[in-house]
Parts: C-alpha cells; sequence; structure tokens
C-alpha cells in the first residue's frame, strides 16, 4: 500500500511535475464552475426543481452566516459557499471509482487553510481599514502582540491538521480494510466517510467564519489612537 502522504505524478508540464491530486482538483473546479454557469443562466421568478434546490443552499448558507458571525451574509456568501461546495464535492469525489479526494492529501488543505489565513486578513482590513486591523494584535494590550499573532497561524494550522488528518485517515483505513477483506465489507466505512467528509466541509466553512468574524468584530471594537489623541488634546 502507498504512504498516505504519496502523491503520485502523473505528467509533467515542463520541468513541474503535476501530481494526480492537482488533476482532480482542476477537474472539481472545472465541475463546480461549469455547473454554475448552466444552473444560473437561465433564473427565472417561477423556479425550476433545480433552481429552487440551489436557491435552498443559498439561503441556508446565508441563514448559517447571519447566525454565526452576526453579520450581512452578502460580502462573505462567495467566499464561504465556494469555500464549503468545493470541500464538500472534493471530499465525496471519493465515490468515483479509482479517485483519491484532494483533501485526503495535505498540499490541498495547506492551500485551503491558507485562503482562509488571506480572508481573514481581508475581510478585518476591509472593515476597519489596516490600522484598525493591527490594532487587534495589541488587544488588550501591546504585551500581546507576539501571542496574538501566533494565535492567527495555529489556528490556520489547526484546520489544515484536522481536515488532513479526518479525511485521509477515512481514505487510509477504508484502503486497509479493502486489501483484506474484500470487496462488500467496506461498505458500511464508505458510508461513514462521505458522512464525515460532509461534516468536515461543515466545521471547516464554521470555523472560517468564526475568524472572520473575529477579525471584524475585533477591529471594529479596537481603539483607534488617533481618536484618543484628539480627546486627550
Amino acid at each position: 500500500m502507498n504512504s498516505p502522504l504519496g502523491n503520485a505524478i502523473l505528467f509533467h508540464l515542463g520541468p513541474v511535475p503535476i501530481a494526480t491530486a492537482v488533476v482532480v482538483t482542476w477537474a472539481i473546479m472545472a465541475v463546480l464552475v461549469i455547473g454554475s454557469v448552466l444552473v444560473t443562466r437561465r433564473l427565472s421568478l417561477l423556479p425550476s426543481r433545480t433552481q429552487a434546490v440551489f436557491e435552498w443552499i443559498v439561503d441556508t448558507v446565508d441563514s448559517q452566516i447571519r447566525d454565526t458571525m452576526r453579520a450581512e451574509p452578502a460580502p462573505y456568501r462567495a467566499f464561504v459557499g465556494t469555500l464549503f461546495v468545493f470541500i464538500f464535492v472534493a471530499n465525496w469525489s471519493s465515490l468515483v471509482p479509482g479517485v483519491e479526494p484532494p483533501t485526503a492529501h495535505l498540499e490541498t488543505d495547506a492551500a485551503l487553510a491558507l485562503l482562509v489565513f488571506i480572508a481573514v486578513i481581508w475581510f478585518g482590513i476591509r472593515a476597519s481599514g489596516v490600522r484598525g486591523y493591527l490594532g487587534t494584535f495589541a488587544s488588550p494590550n501591546p504585551i500581546m502582540i507576539p501571542l496574538n499573532f501566533v494565535e492567527s497561524l495555529t489556528r490556520t494550522f489547526s484546520l489544515l491538521v484536522r481536515l488532513f488528518g479526518n479525511v485521509m485517515s477515512g481514505v487510509f483505513v477504508i484502503g486497509i480494510v479493502l486489501s483484506l477483506a474484500g470487496l462488500l465489507v467496506p461498505i458500511p466505512l464508505m458510508a461513514l466517510d462521505l458522512l464525515t467528509g460532509a461534516v468536515q466541509a461543515y466545521i471547516f466553512a464554521v470555523l472560517a467564519m468564526v475568524f472572520i468574524a473575529g477579525a471584524i468584530s475585533e477591529g471594529q471594537s479596537a481603539p483607534d489612537p488617533s481618536n484618543k489623541k484628539r480627546t486627550l488634546s
């Protein structure tokens, strides 16, 4: 059995090796983009069943953003929704024979965690400006700056470890049982793995919302040094 940390190389683009997980990721992105274009090109006031299903998904994402972030969902819907849908589809790509979920590879999960890290900075600056966002690292006092910075890194690393550990372990265990017990025995484990994949997509998206909401609320509540100077004067 191959190492769970291994990543088979399919071909090379010049000197750059292209691994299986990269090709599967490209395929998932292509399916999602083409699917979104097909679904949204003929929207109507009287929705079809397909449109109604996707509108329900959007409403569910909006409701979750309101409940978790206590904010209007419009600025965050695209990022959070795309994040959830991609991870969900990636985790369930194991239903296709011979396909291993790209989220079972460290590189994919690291990229997703990095996106969340950048999104926290982006939305934090967008909500309160560069000075306001940087001021959150000095809360409640400047002594906390190193610890708050380390916390922002460790929570991003925790996203990576959580998603990689759960998805990879499921794939690895099913591979062992399949090699030892035959074709039909792992079916209950596969069903459990699919459920775990859906839950992990939900948890990843919710934690991303929590981190973004923290950056927004802390930035808005952080005191502005210029206001303090004007008050003292």
